[in-house]
């Protein structure tokens, strides 16, 4: 990890805690061209993470970020370490700036996030995670050419009528993201004949632009080829307790971590109940940290009484717990 973002997580880490407060890593789906320009422009040490994460990878991702081609940075190969790099520039930022003036209680990410949040909780080193993150979307893109799928946001139903419509057509639950937000996947047929019966019962399916149908059975090779990349990975103690993914609580020890990060391709995000287990501990202001406000949003629907900014949009100029 580059001595400034070492330097400034060691920081962040020893600071008095804030109860109130947890930091949310954004996932697949929120990169953009030119996200993360204006920060190289504008903060060393967030150009220093940059760099690295071109020097880790040996190539020039944040070109690739800032310039494109487009369609090369929505690779999901690329698209990953571009985000968690994305991410931890602004985290570098924000803690820079003085921005954070405690330590959260918690920390999370939405699927590919997690990562992310795992290097802000000290667990995984940047290094690492990025060259983990990289092997994780050729993995993904594989598996989605072997065994093609798709995936459909479901709206204005319940968790448990998706999941009824997943029992009787095949299709999979993916994403648990808000009470009535579910993305589904699994192969193209099966999911179309899901989004039919939702339409049928009253919510709306709307289609998803990614390669394959990601946190379903079809993962199952990528998962395989995973595992092999986390064994070998320096996964430590968590300094900040994360909330996993599959496992919608508290995690600290390496051992939780690895469990989690080895069944999180091939099963739900249950992002609804880690928003849930946070507010039960006490968590009412959260901060997403990266590039766009999709998460913010997600909080808005399932904790409407809690207060959740996106660093990106500037709306937050302190955080107090």
């Amino acid at each position: 990890m580059s001595g400034e973002l070492a330097r400034l997580l060691e920081g962040l880490w020893e600071r008095e805690p804030q109860p109130r407060l947890a930091l949310l890593f954004p996932g697949q789906g929120s990169q953009r061209l030119g996200m993360g320009r204006h920060l190289w422009g504008t903060s060393r040490v967030a150009r220093l993470v940059l760099e690295e994460a071109d020097q880790v990878l040996g190539w020039p991702l944040s070109r690739l970020m800032f310039h494109g081609p487009e369609d090369e940075l929505t690779h999901t190969a690329n698209a990953q370490p571009a985000i968690l790099a994305c991410s931890l520039a602004y985290l570098a930022a924000a803690l820079d700036a003085d921005i954070l003036r405690g330590r959260p209680a918690l920390v999370a990410g939405h699927s590919l996030g997690e990562y992310t949040a795992l290097v802000a909780a000290g667990a995984l080193d940047m290094a690492s995670a990025l060259r983990l993150v990289r092997r994780r979307g050729e993995l993904m893109a594989q598996a989605s050419r072997e065994r093609p799928g798709t995936m459909v946001a479901i709206m204005g139903l319940t968790t448990q009528e998706v999941d009824e419509i997943c029992q009787l057509t095949g299709a999979e639950p993916a994403n648990y993201n808000a009470p009535q937000q579910t993305v589904i996947g699994g192969p193209q047929e099966v999911v179309a004949a899901a989004a039919r019966l939702a339409r049928e019962r009253g919510g709306r399916a709307v289609p998803l632009a990614v390669s394959g149908a990601f946190h379903t059975s079809l993962m199952a090779s990528a998962a395989a080829g995973l595992a092999q990349a986390l064994a070998e990975a320096p996964i430590r103690d968590a300094r900040i307790p994360v909330v996993g993914n599959a496992f919608p609580w508290a995690l600290s020890a390496a051992t939780e971590i690895r469990r989690e990060l080895a069944i999180q391709l091939t099963t739900p995000v249950r992002w609804l109940e880690s928003l849930q287990f946070m507010a039960s501990q006490g968590v009412d202001t959260f901060l997403e940290v990266g590039p766009g406000q999709v998460l913010t949003g997600l909080v808005k629907r399932t904790l409407p009484k809690a207060t959740a900014q996106a660093l990106e949009a500037h709306l937050l100029t302190e955080v107090t717990g």
